[in-house]
């Protein structure tokens, strides 16, 4: 998940779009963003259920291979904690600009 947001991001930055600046570009900027974060979150959950179900699995013996388990716990984890750290800059972002006298 993380590779995957941070290389989707990147080609958003890097696209042509950022260039322009009509309105019309930036909504498409923006519904980009959109798209990108609502996947991101869905991703995220995603994996969230696999976790759950695998410590399901392994608390009733019915897992098969506990490498797999082990990692898909480890996958979740790592993604929350991304995701959370993006909301954590976000909200930084968004309270500097409060900040910001005009």
């Amino acid at each position: 998940m993380a590779v995957n947001s941070i290389n989707s991001l990147q080609t958003l930055l890097n696209s042509k779009a950022i260039d322009k600046t009509n309105s019309k570009d930036k909504s498409n900027i923006s519904s980009s963003f959109d798209k990108i974060l609502k996947e991101s979150l869905k991703e995220v959950n995603d994996l969230q259920k696999n976790a759950d179900k695998a410590m399901a699995d392994i608390a009733t013996g019915e897992v098969k291979d506990l490498h797999q388990a082990a990692i898909a716990i480890d996958k979740a984890e790592i993604s929350m904690k991304m995701m959370l750290e993006i909301r954590n800059k976000a909200l930084n972002a968004y309270k500097e600009i409060l900040r910001t006298q005009i």
